[in-house]
């Protein structure tokens, strides 16, 4: 009280200052009063009203001037989330009935407008279902439920309001059916045939996967479809287009050495074969998935369930190479043996690549990350897509590799030229893939199939016959049998002593498919590399014989620019793994 420099009247005035309240601003006041009965003083009034607070109040309590009450919003639901779906099902029936629907049944209606799951969590880790959003409801008095132990659910009279203001927008899509030959062009819910082709570019917030950021950037214009297939299906239209009318195909001439690496234009190989020609009509085109997509470990089928359930039963096996891919099935199974080949399937030329985010940051440290697309490049799909589900994780998990993610998924789109697809859940993922089968249905079932015979392949002339079919010809594409392509595809059946080696050298951390190439091309083989050490030494000879060791690799790729340079402290990682033993 000294040091405020304001002067009091009335003791009650002091409740301004920090550290006097009500009780002890009340005993001054009861002093002051003695002290002016006994010298007879007239008791001073205080210059103003002053608001009597309860002990412990502070002035910051107070209360100030009275907020602007704020209108309520009517309540409305997210465009096919779960509480959105639940009153689509529930208006359904009569506004005057006395029934309501079960769960099972309010589930089974509510499925179709809803892009998650009512009975599995979108997350593994997590417990919540899109049924979660019936408490809200509830909570709302949106929906009442009765009965016990079999509830029934019915929308409440502000729940039917709720439904009414949806139909008013014509937002409620059309109940999905079983697609027919004539329906397959606009095969989901409220989509059209454009949108179905245009799977590269959405809005943010589309229902085939919306991600935080672009989800949909590629090298070029590769989440369009190539160039040739959208003319020739133009050209067609709804019927068979005319074979080409050449049926030999031949390859410049000179000599077929035993790796594809000396493979050039200036000594290609001389051969012919004899195209088979599969008429349109004769196929359908069917997703394969691989055995080890699965949910969970308790819940293995329920990919294949929620695909099933989207007109788009798919047939599943285990797969040498990716976690899904497309086939034409022949519909008359001797087909392809009558003409010399095996099975009923020819391999189209498109193939998934599914990853988790955290199964994607295992394999980038593990290195596998390098190895699948190493050996996508050698299976000679040109269509290629990277699904990246983005599950949530911790933040500090996350924060530590989100550079590594982001280099990994722009090396893939710029340096491979492969197409990044971005997930919020494995239900987008679902749906992307039913509509990538719808789609590649109308693009190839109207047309005829080229195949090369088996007979004509082997690992070391499928790529470069592949690429002079695709240089000179690009227009037609070619394929091969499913049972030819997993062959090809395998890890063991189709290795050369060249893939081995590359193999052994990319187990080294820090090299990489390109770094190993030009390794390869310097050295051929293993005992090569091994023997080029010996005749250096052995190390123990001096420190100059250390050093040309150490620097033998990187005298051959220092100078090289780019990703296929090698440095020397890989080289001598390199040099204790292969020169020394």
């Amino acid at each position: 009280m000294k040091a405020c420099p304001l002067a009091f009247k009335h003791p009650l005035e002091a409740q301004v200052l920090n550290g006097l309240g009500p009780k002890l601003c009340d005993r001054l006041t009861e002093k002051l009063k003695a002290h002016c009965a006994e010298n007879g003083l007239p008791m001073p009034r205080p210059s103003h009203k002053v608001n009597k607070r309860q002990s412990g109040e502070s002035l910051a309590e107070e209360p100030g001037p009275s907020k602007r009450p704020q209108k309520t919003r009517p309540y409305v639901p997210s465009l096919r989330s779960g509480a959105y779906a639940l009153i689509v099902a529930l208006s359904s029936i009569s506004e005057d009935s006395s029934n309501g629907l079960s769960k099972s049944q309010t589930i089974e209606l509510a499925q179709l407008y809803c892009d998650s799951s009512f009975t599995a969590p979108s997350d593994p880790t997590k417990f919540y279902t899109a049924w979660s959003s019936m408490k809200t409801l509830l909570a709302k008095d949106l929906v009442y439920e009765r009965g016990r132990p079999s509830r029934k659910y019915a929308l409440t009279e502000d729940g039917w309001e709720v439904a009414k203001r949806i139909q008013r927008t014509g937002e409620i899509p059309q109940a999905y059916t079983q697609p027919t030959e004539k329906s397959r062009s606009e095969p989901l819910i409220g989509f059209s045939s454009s949108e179905i082709m245009d799977l590269g570019e959405e809005p943010e917030g589309s229902r085939l996967g919306a991600s935080r950021i672009d989800s949909s950037y590629s090298l070029g214009n590769r989440s369009r479809l190539p160039e040739s297939h959208v003319k020739a299906s133009a050209r067609s239209g709804s019927g068979c287009c005319p074979l080409p009318q050449s049926t030999k195909v031949a390859k410049e001439s000179g000599n077929l050495v035993a790796t594809a690496t000396h493979l050039t234009r200036e000594n290609a190989f001389s051969t012919s074969f004899e195209p088979i020609e599969v008429p349109c009509g004769t196929f359908t085109v069917q997703l394969v998935l691989d055995t080890r997509e699965v949910r969970a470990k308790t819940d293995r089928d329920y990919i294949q369930d929620e695909l099933a359930k989207k007109g788009v039963p798919p047939i599943v096996r285990p797969l040498e190479l990716g976690d899904a891919l497309w086939v034409a099935k022949l519909k008359d199974p001797s087909f392809l043996s009558r003409r010399g080949e095996e099975g009923d399937e020819i391999m189209l030329d498109w193939i998934v690549e599914r990853k988790r985010l955290d199964d994607l940051i295992g394999s980038i440290v593990d290195g596998r990350f390098h190895e699948q697309k190493f050996r996508l490049r050698k299976s000679g799909v040109k269509n290629v897509v990277y699904i990246i589900e983005e599950i949530s994780m911790s933040q500090e998990h996350s924060a530590k590799y989100h550079d590594a993610v982001e280099t990994a998924i722009a090396s893939t789109q710029v340096v491979n030229g492969y197409f990044v697809k971005k997930t919020q859940k494995l239900d987008d993922t679902i749906r992307y893939l039913a509509r990538m089968t719808m789609m590649l249905k109308s693009l190839y079932e109207s047309k005829p199939l080229i195949l090369i015979p088996t007979a004509s392949l082997t690992p070391q002339t499928y790529l470069p016959l592949l690429t002079h079919l695709r240089s000179t010809q690009p227009l037609q594409p070619f394929n091969i049998t499913f049972p030819s392509f997993s062959s090809l595809a395998s890890k063991s059946d189709s290795l050369t002593l060249r893939d081995v080696f590359l193999k052994m050298l990319m187990c080294t951390r820090g090299i990489t498919g390109d770094k190993a190439l030009e390794i390869q091309k310097r050295w051929r083989t293993p005992r090569a590399f091994i023997e080029a050490y010996e005749q250096l030494g052995d190390g123990g000879e001096g420190e100059a014989v250390g050093r040309m060791r150490r620097e033998m690799v990187w005298s051959v790729a220092g100078d090289l620019v780019g990703r296929k340079k090698v440095g020397k402290a890989l080289s001598t990682k390199v040099m204790e793994v292969w020169g020394e033993g």
